[in-house]
């Protein structure tokens, strides 16, 4: 039977959010149709924004409907410095660092390639951790040029966390709007929007047991973007098109599913990963812990394993019957060595060389025991 260790790629949806989202399914009439059709899908999508802000600590206007992270993200990004750069044209730099998700790193150097964006990359610990002084003094240096900063809060492959306020506290001293990609941390972690001063923040329903294919924007009230796509206006004119009720009916409930649960997965996965990282750098030689003691998810047990190579350590889990990952699923299939390790310091050999657990609460004590019996041979073997 195959054990699933791969829950930061995708939760599986439970049975429960299915019955919700197979239901919704069945709603006939669009959203914007102004027939008792179309406003019973309408009354859906608001009740969920209202859920999604509240889990949140956002106002339900600020909720914006998207396909997922990577919409999200763009939508951020972009419409944050062409909004900026066309109020300031001086405005073109873009602070972030190199440990971000792609959906983050090709959508700077997109705008670096057709817009003239900058892109700043702040350096981090060889444990993740972004250097908050070289921070600092960068935007006293050049505050006035930077169009926006956008740091994730929880690496989606290593899980470290990020203390987020204080580097928002920063940019806000000279009026610089910051994005987070929370896609990893919603969930897991409690989250206030409000409370943090950000300008927007990306989330997805997949990550805590929705269905692929909807996410959301935080956008504050008092944020301007300029829009990517146009058409019929929806989402306060920030992202046109039919609005996806069932999706965002099943993402609410999922997500205040994962909220409601959250202290007793954390209590459960953070007692397993401490098994698991223990185990394997004492019974594992060069093995390494990948966030070092950082603050992390209390679910992600990343490591690198130097000599062995990250496609062979899944295939040898693979046909024994786990599911693994070296890192973010997005990347699944390239054969190159991980650009969060490598922004990290380490070395090539070492960043090709990855696994990543992620646990859940469905996740027993025996999974991880029997896990950890055969991990020792498998990395002896990938490595010969």
């Amino acid at each position: 039977m195959a054990i699933y260790l791969d829950y930061a790629a995708t939760v599986p949806m439970s049975p429960e959010v299915l019955s919700h989202y197979t239901d919704a399914l069945a709603v006939v009439g669009n959203p914007s149709s102004i027939h008792s059709f179309g406003q019973s899908a309408r009354q859906m999508v608001e009740e969920s924004r209202e859920a999604i802000a509240l889990a949140v600590n956002a106002d339900r206007n600020e909720v914006i409907f998207t396909s997922g992270g990577t919409e999200g993200n763009n939508l951020a990004i972009k419409g944050l410095f062409w909004q900026r750069s066309s109020e300031v044209p001086t405005r073109k730099k873009i602070v972030s660092t190199y440990t971000e998700h792609h959906a983050v790193i090709d959508t700077i150097e997109w705008l670096e390639k057709h817009e003239g964006a900058e892109a700043v990359w702040v350096p981090v610990s060889e444990d993740g951790e972004i250097d908050f002084d070289w921070y600092s003094r960068y935007l006293t240096e050049h505050g006035n040029d930077v169009a926006l900063v956008t740091f994730m809060l929880a690496n989606n492959e290593i899980g470290v966390l990020t203390n987020l306020k204080k580097f928002v506290e920063v940019a806000n001293q000279f009026q610089i709007p910051c994005h987070t990609d929370a896609v990893a941390a919603f969930g897991y972690v409690p989250i206030d929007f409000s409370e943090l001063g950000l300008a927007t923040m990306a989330i997805s329903a997949h990550k805590v047991g929705g269905p692929v294919g909807v996410g959301a924007l935080l956008v504050s009230r008092a944020t301007k973007i300029t829009s990517l796509i146009q058409g019929g206006g929806q989402e306060r004119g920030l992202r046109s098109g039919t609005l996806n009720a069932a999706g965002a009916k099943a993402f609410a409930f999922a997500a205040n599913v994962a909220l409601a649960n959250m202290d007793s997965h954390n209590s459960h996965t953070r007692k397993l990963v401490e098994q698991i990282r223990q185990t394997v750098m004492q019974q594992i030689p060069g093995a390494r812990f990948s966030r070092g003691n950082q603050p992390g998810l209390s679910h992600n047990a990343h490591f690198t394993f130097e000599g062995a190579k990250s496609d062979s350590l899944l295939f040898l889990l693979d046909q024994a019957g786990y599911a693994a990952s070296a890192g973010s699923a997005c990347q699944a299939g390239v054969a190159r060595p991980s650009h969060v390790l490598l922004a990290m310091g380490r070395s090539e050999a070492q960043a090709n060389g990855t696994l990543r657990f992620t646990l859940s609460e469905r996740t027993s004590e025996a999974e991880v025991a029997q896990l950890l019996e055969i991990l020792p041979t498998i990395v002896a073997t990938a490595r010969a």
